[in-house]
């Protein structure tokens, strides 16, 4: 069982919303997933554009889960946005 990081569709039509989750490669794009990691709106200007349990994603990269591209560029972004928030 082959497991890839990848964006599910969600959202209206010129509205998109994805969903990152954790699928089977050859499952289709909106099809069932094993674990959903987070949200991303690319068309949204506020901080909260991009929520992703970054934990959670480490985890499943560890067990073989290979991230798409553009999923890796969020991985990467959230991660610089958690450094950059001061923790209380």
């Amino acid at each position: 069982m082959a497991l890839s990081i990848r964006l599910s569709r969600i959202g209206a039509i010129h509205k998109p919303i994805y969903h990152v989750v954790v699928a089977e490669t050859r499952s289709r794009r909106d099809g069932a997933a094993v674990e959903m990691l987070g949200t991303y709106s690319p068309r949204s200007k506020a901080a909260d554009a991009l929520t992703l349990k970054v934990d959670r994603a480490d985890y499943w990269i560890s067990k073989g889960a290979k991230p798409s591209d553009t999923v890796h560029s969020l991985i990467k972004k959230a991660r610089k946005a958690a450094a950059s928030t001061p923790a209380a």
